[in-house]
């Protein structure tokens, strides 16, 4: 009996949405980070000062986001979003590593190579907007260790972000072939379903229980600065980005067939939309707290009706993904 049942697991078709996420979101998306990665490294090498390099650094963040959430497969190969992003910082490990580094200025450590070996605090998205946007650090001129080192960081993303790009068709066959004799990773289709379901859910999870709810805090003692690339400005425009890469997925998980979802979806990001908060620092002000606490009741009510709406198109539930942090 137990050898019939595996045969019929094994023997069903892959779900519907799979390919479709496969070829409508994660294959895209990757090309396009792995694009705005190059660019921004050519940016850096063409002219590394902080005023110059900012547009590159906000393009292949963008690009970043979209793809964050898929946290399987080729990032996990890559050490998972810590690699390409170190936050939440809860130890300010980022600001004491730059400074050690800055500090001792050996060139070996500004070479790809000698750069792969440091601290991922100081590698990926964070220690770039220090170097861009701190004022202490950011004032440096071409021809110095901290242009090197700004190059160094620049230039790892954008290898980070072509292994990604590289090493996502063998993820996406693996998936698509989930069940097949000989697929070690997948060894049913609904298990290929429920990865991509455990990224989409672990996604809304992570806006609201990080890119929120660190900055919110308390009522009474509220932390602006534990928001996420408050610097530049850039959180308000990171969650309504991975909103947006989402909100996509779960469309095309379900099939369309997802519609309170969608609602939702649309619904919070309108709030979002309307609000005035590039680095969430309004959540010291009672009335500006209102607008951003506000979205973490739409993003809860959101995470219950897709886990329960996608969950059930799928036929899943939800399981470990690498934004958890466990």
């Amino acid at each position: 009996m137990k050898h019939l049942l595996t045969a019929l697991l094994l023997a069903t078709p892959l779900h519907a949405g799979v390919p479709e996420a496969i070829e409508g979101h994660i294959l895209p998306r990757h090309a396009a980070f792995a694009e705005a990665a190059s660019a921004l490294d050519a940016a850096a090498q063409a002219d590394c000062t902080a005023e110059a390099l900012k547009p590159a650094y906000h393009d292949a963040f963008d690009g970043w986001i979209g793809v964050q959430h898929l946290a399987l497969g080729p990032l996990q190969d890559l050490g998972g979003p810590l690699a390409l992003q170190f936050w939440p910082d809860t130890k300010g490990f980022t600001a004491r590593q730059l400074d050690l580094l800055l500090k001792a200025a050996d060139p070996a450590t500004t070479t790809p190579e000698g750069f792969a070996a440091q601290s991922v605090a100081v590698q990926g998205f964070m220690a770039l907007e220090r170097m861009l946007y701190d004022e202490a650090l950011s004032g440096y001129e071409p021809g110095s260790f901290s242009c090197a080192l700004t190059r160094a960081i620049a230039h790892d993303i954008a290898a980070k972000a072509e292994a990604l790009n590289a090493g996502w068709p063998a993820t996406a066959e693996a998936l698509r072939t989930a069940g097949d004799d000989g697929n070690t990773t997948y060894l049913a289709p609904r298990e290929a379903a429920q990865a991509l379901f455990t990224a989409l859910i672990s996604g809304i999870e992570y806006n609201d229980d990080a890119r929120l709810a660190r900055p919110l805090g308390s009522f009474e003692k509220p932390r602006p600065t534990r928001a996420e690339a408050w610097r530049s400005g850039r959180s308000q425009r990171n969650l309504a980005l991975s909103l947006e890469a989402l909100e996509e997925l779960a469309r095309l998980l379900a099939d369309g067939e997802a519609s309170e979802t969608q609602r939702l979806f649309d619904e919070t990001e309108a709030w979002l939309a309307d609000l005035d908060e590039p680095g969430f620092q309004g959540v010291s002000d009672p009335v500006a707290r209102m607008g951003v606490e506000s979205l973490t009741s739409y993003l809860e009510l959101l995470k219950e009706t897709a886990a329960a709406e996608v969950g059930d198109h799928l036929n899943v539930g939800q399981g470990f993904n690498a934004l958890d942090g466990d």
